[in-house]
């Protein structure tokens, strides 16, 4: 039997509100300097937040005041930020990569979106729960052979009647866990600590698939775990219809100050290939995929992908 298992969270999920404050925060420094350089994380919880990081930019951006009017007034913020160290920021100004690391891009032909069908499924079920119930939540959708096997929602102040009479209108399935620890009136920071970059696996395709192990949200594109991610996706969708291919897997590789990868390789429907007729360069990919246009907050919530972005 062929066993799959993805979840997804809300954009109040204490991880993901970190995630849309640091993509926030690098929306603003980029809109007073193009040229910012940005690296920041987030940490919140129980009534403090910390931003700490590395931005060089010609923009100046009051963090605590930027962050409390995300969150909302009552929270102890503090800010640890310096200039990107200029060892790295040489490599940087030759065109070069911010970083070393592996990228992975994926696409299927199971959905419209080509995400994988579990991973689809537990995303537009919390996106459907949440129009309702617009707090912290998570789903998780349990496929046998194709089949919706198990459904698991669980979200704030919601009474669990009515949580399970909407899920069950959303999809079928043989079996529903709502709630299965019972309601909970309090979410968010009040209950847990939250940390940018942790959701890794629900940014990307969902456990089925590999990533790379960089995060995206508070990066701008010469952090080539986001940008190049991206790419690795667009590839991958681009060469899921070039073939008329079933699946199909992008790894991309950089070495920091390095403008091209050192690996790039997309498996189609289990046929190894060489990538090209792209310009795989930071620069390059910035251009391609315009990503000097994109607002960075929007990517934050509801994965990086499959969602019209210029990479899907």
């Amino acid at each position: 039997m062929n066993i799959k298992t993805a979840e997804f969270v809300s954009p109040k999920h204490p991880d993901k509100v970190c995630d849309i404050l640091v993509d926030t925060l690098l929306d603003e420094y980029l809109k007073g300097d193009p040229q910012s350089r940005v690296a920041l994380e987030a940490v919140g919880g129980h009534g403090q937040i910390t931003v700490s990081g590395e931005v060089t930019s010609a923009a100046h951006v009051d963090i605590p005041q930027a962050v409390a009017a995300l969150v909302g007034p009552g929270y102890g913020i503090r800010s640890f930020v310096s200039e990107q160290s200029r060892y790295i920021g040489a490599g940087v100004d030759a065109g070069g990569a911010g970083d070393q690391g592996i990228m992975t891009g994926y696409a299927t032909r199971e959905t419209e979106s080509r995400m994988p069908l579990e991973y689809e499924l537990a995303r537009d079920i919390c996106r459907q729960v949440y129009e309702k119930y617009p707090g912290d939540g998570k789903t998780q959708v349990t496929l046998a052979d194709g089949r919706v096997r198990t459904v698991v929602a669980s979200f704030e102040n919601s009474r669990t009647p009515d949580l399970e009479k909407l899920v069950r209108s959303i999809v079928q399935a043989d079996e529903y866990l709502i709630n299965p620890a019972g309601e909970w009136p309090v979410g968010g920071f009040a209950a847990d600590s939250g940390l940018s970059g942790r959701k890794i696996v629900i940014d990307n395709y969902g456990p089925e698939h590999g990533v790379g192990g960089g995060s995206f949200s508070g990066k701008d594109y010469t952090k080539v775990d986001r940008s190049g991610a991206y790419m690795a996706r667009r590839i991958a969708v681009d060469y899921l219809e070039k073939f008329g291919a079933d699946e199909v897997k992008v790894k991309l590789a950089y070495a920091i100050g390095r403008r091209e990868p050192v690996m790039a390789v997309v498996d189609v429907d289990g046929k190894e290939m060489s990538i090209s007729g792209y310009d795989l360069s930071p620069r390059g990919i910035y251009e391609f995929l315009g990503l000097g246009k994109v607002k960075w907050a929007e990517t934050a919530a509801w994965g990086h992908f499959g969602r019209n972005f210029p990479w899907h």
